[in-house]
């Protein structure tokens, strides 16, 4: 067992700049653009986009394939990984004990989730795809992080030496072959013709 070094607390952080995008210029030039909104106040419009955001992370975590994003911004996806090389510790338990402990996933057989985000269309490209990207918001991670132990068989496992597009595209195209062959058989009538 190896002692726990612990944290000096109060040493200088890195800490990323903040960019919040729902402020009174983006209000402003959004009643500007969508003039029928214009009476609307502020506070509302921020109540419709985290809940327009919230019903969309929750639809991704329910959904074994995940959503493709309105206006072909790309697909979201729940992935099952294999535990990184690193070492994983869990801190709250190594200050307790003194000695490094590391969170080893038991309930999910070492498995990790990770939130993917894909650009690369199965079929056309996108336009500007390399200046997308995708950040999960707190409340999104930690709602994968509750509910992932409890159904972790349940996401696709993501190849840590493949391209997501292949293996999502894969997975969706062989989903859509069996539903539309079920569809076929449920109203197949061969007298029929």
């Amino acid at each position: 067992m190896k002692e726990f070094k612990q944290p000096d607390i109060s040493a200088p952080r890195f800490r990323p700049r903040v960019h919040n995008i729902l402020e009174k210029e983006f209000f402003d030039s959004f009643k500007k653009k969508f003039s029928r909104y214009k009476n609307l106040e502020n506070s509302v419009l921020k109540n419709i986009i985290k809940t327009y955001n919230k019903t969309l992370f929750n639809t991704v975590i329910e959904t074994r394939d995940g959503i493709q994003l309105p206006e072909s911004l790309g697909w979201l996806f729940i992935g099952t990984c294999q535990t990184s090389k690193k070492k994983n510790v869990d801190f709250g338990k190594s200050l307790k004990y003194g000695v490094t402990v590391t969170n080893n996933n038991l309930g999910t057989d070492g498995k990790l989730a990770k939130i993917f985000y894909s650009n690369s269309a199965n079929k056309h490209k996108i336009k500007n795809r390399e200046f997308w990207g995708f950040t999960a918001c707190r409340e999104f991670k930690r709602s994968v992080a509750k509910s992932y132990p409890e159904n972790w068989n349940m996401y696709l496992v993501v190849e840590p030496k493949l391209q997501i597009k292949t293996q999502y595209s894969k997975t969706v195209y062989k989903n859509m072959l069996k539903t539309k062959t079920l569809h076929a058989l449920k109203n197949y009538n061969e007298f029929d013709i």
